[in-house]
């Protein structure tokens, strides 16, 4: 039951983290990252929008379960490009998310 009670928790540290000229730089840039990805993927792998969305988040968080690779020797590149490149702007943003998430804890403990 406790998981329940921390996504709303979790979501108004989301919400109030957008109140922040930086936060919001951060999630355009992880949203463009991903939407570059994206249309890249699709455009030269000749992949479906879903498997080139998927495949660019499997990249970005080094999940990488290897069901789809690129084929060609320049999109191979280009994946080396795009996580060198993305991968901080991602972990940047979600190290903003935990950050909001504990100064929001504790400024609620010192309530």
């Amino acid at each position: 039951m406790r998981f329940f009670r921390i996504i709303p928790t979790f979501l108004r540290d989301v919400k109030n983290a957008f109140r922040k000229y930086e936060f919001q730089t951060l999630f355009s840039l992880t949203a463009i990252t991903l939407i570059l990805g994206t249309v890249f993927y699709h455009l030269t792998e000749k992949w479906s929008w879903i498997d080139s969305f998927y495949f660019s988040v499997m990249t970005l968080t080094t999940v990488g379960y290897g069901d789809l690779a690129p084929t060609t020797n320049f999109t191979k590149i280009m994946t080396v490009v795009y996580i060198f490149s993305g991968l901080g702007i991602l972990f940047s943003f979600v190290n903003a998310i935990g950050e909001e998430r504990i100064n929001n804890s504790a400024n609620r403990r010192k309530r």
